[in-house]
């Protein structure tokens, strides 16, 4: 199955024309605004009188390139410098970092401990002051970190082996991801041991001179499952309260322990069954049991379907709580990588688009705009932008006018064109030998066990070994 590139959609015209020809529907201005009035130039003040610069917002990645002890290294490090030059006033985390060692999703994830905190300080700070060094100031630069325990898919001493922390027992990724049945779930003491190691990261993240925390419910990790947790008996399974009780809980330590300190939290608003390869190697849905799938927060039950019932019952828990930072974003990308990570080049262990990207580009932006018109006083950050390439800022600007959403998240995109940020406030053509194709090999190298990074387009990972190494590795699997 074959779609029309983006790069070759070359004008507003023909990028438009094209998404009419595939009926979908999105915002798109055809001249970008530039100066203080424009929609992505404008600030954003937060209930605590915070002003936020622009509209854009850098989202959090993990590099596979922390040291085996939770560290950052040089790598790391040169990552974030990136941020802070970028020109995005929101730094939504910037990096994954696990509270515990045993739910770290990688063995070179950071973990924050009180062995690591200076070396997160020094990091931050790094970020802050090439940001001041190129545009003068940090005043309304606003720095968070995730907290995170990767849960189902946890790899905390091999970069190829799962050592799974799961709530429940779910048929379908059980059986992809080889989890024996009969493994024991994690127990509610177990949970209320990690509540307490999420309370002492938070202090450590203040400490260090975040500003906030990002209570991580997204992508499968364990914040995520508790929102699926139907089948789980006791205290946080089964119904609505009970599966957001972790949320809440760590909350409330997190206020009685660290006062004033901001949380956010990014979720995935809706999930589907688990997609595999069909015979042409294009995704589909994987068959299941039953009248209907029963493991989908925000699903309807067919697999495929988005019933945002509940996800519009978490956007008012948010409210409730005092959470105004609500970043959004869809799915797995270890099942259903279509949904979340829109691509036309999938990555090594992953499928054919079942539709066109683009499809699954809007499908996140209306999703988040019911979800902002639901709770408008929260403040959200979407995400899946990076698809849309040289049209990303022209989308970005219609949405945020049209008060879609608050916050244009750039994750891939940030790799090889930092700047971009900077390009797109200051009216400068932008630079299309650095714009993000959807390649995939961010994703394809820590699958294969190597750091993360553009290894098409950055000529920093282009001449490291492992930019060879994972060229031989793509070629053995005829990729």
């Amino acid at each position: 199955m074959e779609y029309c590139r983006v790069a070759s959609l070359r004008n507003f015209e023909k990028f438009t024309a094209y998404l009419a020809e595939i009926d979908v529907e999105m915002p798109c201005d055809e001249k970008l605004v530039v100066g203080a009035d424009a929609p992505l130039a404008r600030t954003c003040v937060l209930k605590n009188d915070f002003t936020i610069g622009n509209r854009f917002c850098v989202l959090p990645m993990e590099g596979w390139d922390g040291t085996p002890d939770g560290r950052p290294t040089e790598l790391t490090t040169r990552r974030w410098r990136r941020f802070g030059t970028s020109g995005a006033k929101l730094i939504w985390g910037g990096e994954a970092v696990a509270v515990q060692p045993d739910g770290r999703a990688n063995p070179n994830q950071l973990l924050i401990s009180a062995d690591t905190v200076g070396e997160l300080a020094v990091l931050r700070e790094t970020l802050v002051k090439e940001h001041e060094a190129r545009y003068g100031g940090s005043d309304d630069l606003l720095i968070g970190v995730q907290l995170t325990h990767s849960g189902r898919f946890a790899r905390p001493n091999s970069k190829t082996r799962l050592e799974p922390k799961i709530l429940y027992h779910h048929p379908l990724l059980d059986a992809r991801f080889g989890i024996d049945p009969e493994m024991p779930v994690i127990t509610d003491d177990y949970i209320k041991r990690l509540i307490d190691h999420f309370v002492e990261a938070a202090k450590l993240a203040r400490q260090a001179g975040f500003a906030f925390v990002d209570l991580k419910h997204c992508h499968g990790y364990l914040g995520h499952e508790f929102l699926s947790a139907f089948t789980r008996p006791g205290l946080y399974g089964g119904s609505f309260e009970n599966r957001t009780r972790f949320l809440r809980e760590l909350v409330a330590g997190i206020r009685a322990a660290v006062p004033g300190l901001e949380m956010g939290v990014r979720f995935s608003a809706f999930d589907f069954v688990p997609f595999q390869p069909g015979p042409d190697g294009v995704g589909e849905p994987v068959p299941f049991e039953g009248e209907r799938y029963s493991y989908a927060f925000g699903g309807d039950g067919t697999g495929a379907g988005i019933d945002l019932t509940e996800p519009f019952q978490f956007v008012d828990l948010l409210a409730e709580l005092g959470i105004q930072l609500a970043c959004i974003t869809m799915g797995s990308p270890y099942y259903n990588p279509h949904i979340q990570r829109p691509a036309l080049f999938p990555p090594s262990d992953g499928y054919q688009p079942p539709e066109d990207p683009l499809v699954n580009v809007a499908q996140q932006i209306a999703v988040t705009a019911q979800l902002k018109w639901h709770r408008p006083e929260l403040i959200y950050v979407g995400s899946g932008y990076s698809y849309l390439q040289e049209w990303l800022p022209h989308v970005g600007q219609a949405v945020v006018a049209d008060g879609m959403v608050d916050f244009v998240g750039l994750g891939r995109m940030v790799l090889p064109y930092p700047d971009i940020v900077d390009d797109v406030l200051t009216g400068k053509p932008l630079d299309r030998r650095r714009i993000c194709r959807t390649f995939s090999d961010c994703t394809t190298a820590p699958r294969k066990g190597l750091v993360s990074g553009c290894y098409p387009l950055d000529h920093f990972y282009k001449e490291r070994p492992e930019s060879q190494e994972l060229a031989e590795l793509k070629r053995a699997e005829g990729k």
